[in-house]
């Protein structure tokens, strides 16, 4: 599996463009804002976007989701939890004071241990709740697509709606954690670098 990280949009998202080398065909996750940025790196390797992926719902890992499914057709994916939560009109008016656009409604709902295949790819859906009710990662052996539930030397904040210190830590120890200590950790922000091991994290992330 190809993987392309992207540092996208006003709030400095990681997106990442997975890819199956065999087939062309692709996804891409996160997209949180510069859709041409995106569309352009897809354009250039020739791939097929069948699949636009969620590792959770907050705006500014959502916004663009709706101009590249335009461009593309490709269909949308969330964890059920998620599609439930930020579909809520009391969720929906506090999120809006980000200025950013939410995601459209998914295509296709997704929970733990599913499989998404991409071409000859499959990524495995990890729930793992805390930073949001429906937080997911995403699993191809030695890679590990984290989004905003683990970053390099922290984790995810759990104050906004939905959030859960004690969800986040479990879900991180219990499902993480446990993974081999070479898998490569892919953040969904850059805080502390563009990328580690959950060896690493085991052995410094402080909040372990």
């Amino acid at each position: 599996m190809k993987i392309q990280q992207l540092t996208v949009g006003v709030m400095g998202v990681c997106c990442y463009i997975v890819s199956c080398e065999k087939t062309n065909k692709a996804a891409i996750i996160d997209p949180g804002g510069d859709e041409d940025k995106i569309l352009d790196a897809c354009n250039r390797d020739n791939l097929e976007v069948i699949y636009i992926i969620a590792t959770h719902g907050h705006p500014d890992h959502v916004c663009s989701i709706g101009p590249i499914q335009k461009e593309t057709g490709a269909k949308i994916i969330m964890h059920k939890a998620d599609a439930e939560f930020f579909g809520q009109p009391e969720v929906k008016e506090f999120f809006s004071q980000l200025g950013l656009a939410e995601s459209p409604p998914p295509d296709i709902l997704v929970e733990d241990g599913d499989s998404i295949s991409i071409g000859d790819e499959t990524l495995t859906v990890i729930h793992t709740p805390g930073h949001t009710p429906g937080g997911i990662c995403l699993y191809n052996a030695p890679d590990c697509i984290t989004g905003d539930t683990l970053f390099v030397g922290g984790v995810g904040r759990t104050d906004f709606p939905g959030g859960s210190m004690g969800e986040l830590s479990h879900s991180i120890k219990s499902k993480l954690l446990t993974l081999p200590p070479n898998t490569v950790v892919w953040p969904g922000h850059g805080y502390g670098g563009s990328k580690s091991t959950i060896g690493e994290e085991a052995r410094s992330n402080p909040y372990f």
